[in-house]
């Protein structure tokens, strides 16, 4: 039998990630921060026009992705820059508990 305890606090370690990841919005301002200068970093003007969507949406859309650890930015004087985190920690955690559903589903089906 699986670990459902384990499963369940996996989900909500990942839940911020997950909702992060799970908006189509933010999926395309992600792709544009993985397009062409992601590691000098994009301002928000720029994921504007790549993604169609008004400044405040994209400030709302980024404070999102910043709280998930996806994204970061650094300041040059008055101009933010964001850009991709390259630390891996949510990801990972993530692929465990993707890893820990798909054994709890191969288990279940296999006691059927």
């Amino acid at each position: 039998m699986a670990d459902l305890s384990k499963i369940k606090a996996e989900f909500a370690a990942s839940s911020n990630f997950l909702v992060a990841l799970g908006d189509e919005k933010r999926q395309a301002i992600l792709v544009a921060l993985m397009a062409d200068r992601a590691c000098q970093g994009v301002r928000v003007s720029e994921l504007t026009e790549a993604t169609q969507l008004s400044r405040p949406a994209i400030s709302h859309h980024l404070k999102i992705l910043r709280d998930a650890k996806l994204i970061d930015y650094r300041s040059e004087g008055t101009k933010n820059f964001y850009y991709i985190v390259h630390e891996t920690t949510e990801i990972n955690q993530l692929q465990q508990l993707l890893g820990d559903v798909v054994q709890a589903m191969t288990t279940e089906n296999q006691n059927d």
